[in-house]
Parts: C-alpha cells; structure tokens; sequence
C-alpha cells in the first residue's frame, strides 16, 4: 500500500487541500494523511512538494505512432499540399520508424501525463510497442479502401490486425478506427461498424478534417477531384456526408476533427450520443480551420483534446496541445475553458470509452500524473490555468499503482 500527500489533488473536477490518496494498483481510500496513516500503517508514504497537484493520469485519445520519424520532411499550411506529401513520403518515413523510435513517443508522453493513449494503427506496426509500453493502449486497428475492387484484400487485412491486438491481452484494447469518409467503401464501413457494434469494441473515425473533404463528398468537386483522379481513377466520390453519419447510429462513435461540420450535423452526431477528439495544433497546421467548441458545449456533447500524430504535429506533449487550445479558443472566461480542458484530458475521454481511470476516486485504475506549480496558485479556482501555462513536464507518474 502507498499513500500520496500532495498539497492539492483534483477531485470531481475541483481541486481539494488536505487530502491524500492510498493506492495499490487502485485507489483504496481517500481521505486526510492522519486518517490514512493510521488505517493503513504499514503503506509507503510519499509527499508531495509544496504546490504540488495529483491528477489522474491523462488520456490522449488520437495519435499516430507510425508517422514518429517525421520532423522538417511534410509540408505544412494546408491540407491538400501536406496530403501530397504523405503520399510522396509515406514508405520513407514509415520504414524509418522503428520500434525504439515510437518507444520513445511513448515515453515523451509519460513526461506529459499520459497514462492512456488512442494509437491509430494504419499497418499494425507499433503493436509490438503497445503491448512493451507500461501505458495502457486503445489500438483503433484502421480500415482504409474506397475502391471497391479491392475493398475485401484491405478488409481481410483489417480483420487480421484486429485479431492481432485481440491477442494482445492485458494494457491493449482492441478497437476499430475508420479511416475516413472518402476513404472507406460504404460496403465495408457497414461491416466493421457491426463488428464494433456486436463486439462492442470502440470506434473512431476521422470526419469532415479540411473544406476540401467536403467540397468532394457533397459535390465530387475540389482540390480531391484531382487526387482521386491521378491515384484512383475515379471522378466521384463513394459515399456523401448524411450517408457516412448515419453509418454509426447505433455505435457511439469517437469522430476526430469535425473542423468543417455544420451545426446541424454537430446536433446530429450529438444526438446519436458520438463525441469528437479535438487537436487544435493539427488543424492549424493543415490550415483546416477552428473547432467551434462553443457549439459542442452548447450541445452538451462531449469532446477530448488529442495529439495526433508527429505527421501533424511538432510533439506529444499534451501540456503543448492544451496551451495551443487555451490560445485558440478566445470566446468564453479563461479559467473555466482551463478548467474544461483537463476534464477532457481525463474523466471525459475515461467515459466515452468506459475505462477505469480519468478519476481519482475509489476503486479506480490508480493512474495519476503529479505536477509542481512554479508557485503558489493565487486560488484553486486558478490551478487549472496555471497547469497549462507552466507545466512542461510532470514530477511523477504512476500506471496501476507503480511509479514509473
């Protein structure tokens, strides 16, 4: 048994003083040192330093490991030109990332709190890392192909990496990601929406990233009608926006970007219980535009704040992506939109995919990130925001109860 005394510890959303934690691999009680010392008088104690602050482990639910080796290689600005230079680098910088190289994105997010992460897997090639990790590991296994020729291969292979991480037991969760709506052929996106549905297994879903995704699938018009044409040899596109949503009705679905959805399909997704990861630095530097998660919150849906890849990104570090969305997101008071941003980071993601964690409360996964304020926080209402701005790394970091 172990109990840790920090000056604060972030509980229901508030931050509290004098209270401590005693864990195991879960959380056994909470309550002042004094009490805990004297029912658990044989646990190991660990103090925390002055300002210091216990949080639940973080959860980063959209990243794509297979993409680690790029830095300078991709072009940024906008969405279709980057989308080129995937295509022309891909094998390149997908050879050059090896397992010690994503292990050490695995690790650089530990720096940053994160307990959990959502790794989209495209080839299965960081499975190997996901099961090494001591994070604990949705594997959103991805189908890719809209062309219906050779839509059953790409299914075939899907269904193989998905068994793969099915075997992976414990710290791996197998789940389905969707690649995207222009992408995916309806016909096989049906089939692994019920594999979801029957399996129960998450499922997410990248969604309406860039205007030109949706100039193709409402009009089979854009900057896509060129793309399809030299790589696909097709003028239309496979399915449109309304089609692609009501695909995932009956699966609470996890949908990534939604920087172009309209309110109306924002109230649609909302109203079929689906939530959406947001990475405010990825839709900036694709130039895709802002998530209006005013709207969410005005639709009382729920939204997580991801990472995605270093494809689209210049790090890992959930404390970059939070100050990134803290500058983006102008409308509304500064501390409650601070206050939103670590919910979303831990008991909102914890929710929408029913894990054990994102709360420290009892009988939960004891997964906690400990930080130090530089200072002290002027009040508790505060220490949220002064997270954000000042923390780079975390003091600590426990998964199941063991510091790691």
């Amino acid at each position: 048994m172990t109990i840790i005394n920090p000056q604060y510890i972030y509980i229901d959303n508030h931050f509290q003083e004098n209270l401590a934690v005693a864990f195991s691999d879960k959380i056994e009680a909470i309550d002042s040192l004094e009490n805990l010392k004297e029912k658990y008088p044989n646990a190991t104690i660990e103090n925390g330093e002055k300002n210091s602050v216990l949080y639940p482990g973080f959860i980063n639910t959209h990243v794509h490991l297979e993409f680690s080796a790029n830095k300078t290689t991709l072009q940024y600005g906008e969405f279709m030109p980057w989308l080129d230079s995937v295509i022309a680098n891909r094998e390149e910088l997908v050879g050059k990332c090896d397992n010690a190289m994503m292990m050490n994105e695995c690790k650089a997010m530990m720096r940053s709190g994160i307990t959990t992460f959502g790794a989209i897997s495209s080839f299965g090639t960081e499975l190997e890392v996901c099961m090494e990790t001591p994070q604990k590991v949705l594997f959103f296994n991805e189908l890719i192909g809209s062309n219906a020729a050779t839509a059953d291969m790409l299914y075939g292979d899907f269904l193989e990496r998905l068994d793969a991480s099915k075997k992976c037991g414990h710290g791996v969760i197998p789940a389905i990601a969707i690649h995207s709506p222009y992408s995916v052929h309806p016909i096989v996106l049906k089939r692994a929406v019920e594999v979801a549905k029957s399996e129960k297994l998450p499922i997410s879903a990248h969604f309406l990233e860039s205007q030109a995704e949706r100039e193709w699938l409402e009009d089979s018009k854009g900057d896509f009608l060129e793309f399809f044409q030299k790589f696909f040899s097709t003028s239309i596109a496979v399915t449109t926006i309304d089609e692609f949503m009501q695909s995932f009705d009956d699966v609470p679905t996890h949908f990534t970007h939604a920087v172009q959805a309209t309110k109306e399909e924002l109230t649609y997704l909302a109203k079929h219980g689906h939530s959406i990861a947001h990475c405010p630095r990825s839709n900036r530097l694709l130039g895709c535009g802002r998530l209006p998660i005013e709207e969410l919150i005005e639709l009382n849906m729920p939204f997580t704040i991801a990472t995605d890849g270093l494809s689209s990104n210049n790090s890992l570090n959930i404390f970059d992506e939070l100050r990134a969305a803290l500058m983006m997101h102008h409308l509304g008071p500064l501390e409650n939109l601070a206050n939103l941003l670590i919910k979303n980071i831990t008991s909102t993601p914890a929710e929408i995919f029913n894990l054990n964690s994102g709360e420290i409360k009892v009988g939960k996964d004891a997964d906690f990130a400990l930080i130090t304020l530089p200072d002290e926080a002027q009040s508790t209402q505060s220490i949220a925001l002064q997270t954000i701005l000042h923390t780079k790394e975390v003091e600590r970091v426990y998964i199941n109860g063991e510091a790691i």
